[in-house]
């Protein structure tokens, strides 16, 4: 599959409903097996280092890119997967979690827009502004006339960054109810994991419905022709993978970074 058809497959089309109900998080995307996918997955990889060295270089521009998904969707593994060749330099990785001390003085975008990356920077936001709308609306945080307008505040917000010269690139990493339990049990049963779970794991998995119904609203709303969403299917870690590269390699390439020239009076010059 070419990447122009996979990002057309994956995307959320703007004023299309997102229906997550419909598109199954075991899709391999036509995928051969694991061991091709690796093969071109390293290709990628080294074709996203190479560009991330030319984004940095040109300092233009820059990469957001939005990983949004359930517990154990695999947002972190995406990262260290995907990332694993990028020069850190000119790359981060902000996690947004419930606002304290300042963040609570200011309006909620106010932590995310600094969180933003510079000109020749690539960011991942690992859980992002999107929990203001999803999360707060699913545990009632905040009233329905107010998480009701946060979409096209968001909206709204992208356009800004994307007038500015941030690409948004916006996945989400569809898991199923029944991987997600097989994976959240692993992570229990693993002293090297279970670490990341916390008590309120256990109400946001009975509530799946719940956040899946809130996400397929959310993204509707906010697919748009500036940042549109991407569905990636997450029951198989190295199609997730896969995919997420090509999304991040295509908008790499559609950006198109230039190398700046060289200084003309350093031409001919000898190095004694």
């Amino acid at each position: 599959m070419k990447t122009a058809e996979l990002i057309g497959q994956l995307r959320v089309d703007p004023g299309r409903p997102a229906r997550l109900a419909k598109r199954d998080p075991g899709d391999r995307l036509g995928l051969v097996d694991k061991q091709s996918s690796a093969t071109h997955l390293a290709e990628l990889v080294a074709e996203l280092a190479l560009l991330h060295n030319r984004l940095r270089a040109e300092a233009r521009r820059s990469l957001l890119l939005v990983l949004q998904g359930l517990d154990a969707s695999g947002k972190d593994g995406t990262i260290s997967h995907v990332f694993t060749g990028v020069n850190p330099q000119g790359c981060s990785v902000h996690s947004f979690k419930a606002p304290v001390g300042a963040e609570l003085a200011h309006d909620y975008l106010w932590r995310v827009h600094a969180a933003c990356p510079a000109r020749g920077e690539i960011g991942i936001f690992n859980r992002s502004h999107y929990e203001d709308a999803v999360t707060v609306r699913v545990n009632a945080l905040a009233p329905k006339n107010v998480w009701k307008r946060r979409p096209a505040h968001i909206c709204e917000f992208e356009r800004m960054l994307t007038d500015e010269g941030t690409t948004v690139l916006k996945v989400f990493l569809n898991v199923s109810p029944e991987e997600q339990r097989k994976r959240l049990q692993e992570r229990l049963a693993n002293p090297e994991k279970a670490w990341k779970f916390r008590r309120e794991d256990l109400d946001t998995r009975s509530r799946f419905d719940e956040y899946m119904s809130a996400y397929d609203d959310v993204l509707t709303e906010t697919s748009t022709d500036w940042a549109p969403w991407h569905i990636v299917p997450a029951d198989h870690n190295w199609v997730r993978n896969f995919a997420v590269a090509e999304l991040l390699v295509g908008a790499l390439r559609a950006i198109d970074p230039q190398l700046p020239a060289p200084d003309p009076e350093l031409k001919g010059v000898r190095i004694s």
